[in-house]
């Protein structure tokens, strides 16, 4: 489902918040030893009832670079840096997936593979065997999400995949890019802030 926005979002919705304890995070493949402060991060990516563009469950998309960091200074945030979500993602132990080192499977998380070949987002919080450690659902697959990290070109770093990623695009140290006036189906927002 593409939702069109013809005004402003607005966060009106409860966003649940989960602690993320203090580390650092050894970031990227070169394993760049990072410190990243105690994060909360939202349980999910913001969705379209919490936007107030709908009563649904889905999460909100077709939002630009900008749209991403008004919603999550409403949301009582904002979004991660790259190193700040791979450390949500990844944790101490250096998760290959969000979930641990296990393989994809398609119950851990909307990707394309094995026979699967989603069309679009599902719900949030539908895949709960991708949970991480600390209970942080749908870092894999469904919908990328906007980090504040600046990308060559002038982009943003995308995290995460989307439901046409392929598994190896959920690895928790894969990096992507995005223009930041582009507004896909398959890229959302998930806020953090300092507790």
């Amino acid at each position: 489902m593409t939702i069109t926005h013809s005004g402003p979002l607005a966060v009106v919705g409860t966003v649940r918040w989960v602690h993320i304890p203090a580390g650092t995070c050894l970031y990227g493949d070169a394993r760049n030893p990072r410190s990243v402060p105690a994060l909360l991060v939202a349980e999910t990516p913001l969705t379209i009832a919490q936007c107030d563009v709908g009563d649904t469950d889905l999460p909100v998309t077709d939002i630009s670079y900008d749209d991403a960091v008004r919603l999550a200074t409403e949301a009582g945030g904002r979004l991660p840096t790259s190193v700040e979500w791979e450390w949500i993602a990844a944790g101490s132990s250096r998760r290959l997936y969000p979930w641990g080192d296990e393989p994809w499977t398609p119950d851990r998380a909307l990707l394309t593979g094995a026979g699967q070949s989603p069309r679009a987002p599902q719900p949030v919080g539908r895949y709960p065997a991708g949970a991480t450690p600390q209970g942080v659902l749908g870092l894999a697959g469904n919908v990328w999400e906007w980090t504040s990290s600046t990308a060559m070109g002038q982009g943003k770093i995308i995290r995460g995949g989307s439901y046409a990623s392929p598994p190896l695009y959920a690895y928790t140290t894969f990096l992507n890019a995005a223009p930041i006036e582009r507004r896909s189906p398959g890229i959302s927002v998930r806020p953090v802030r300092i507790p």
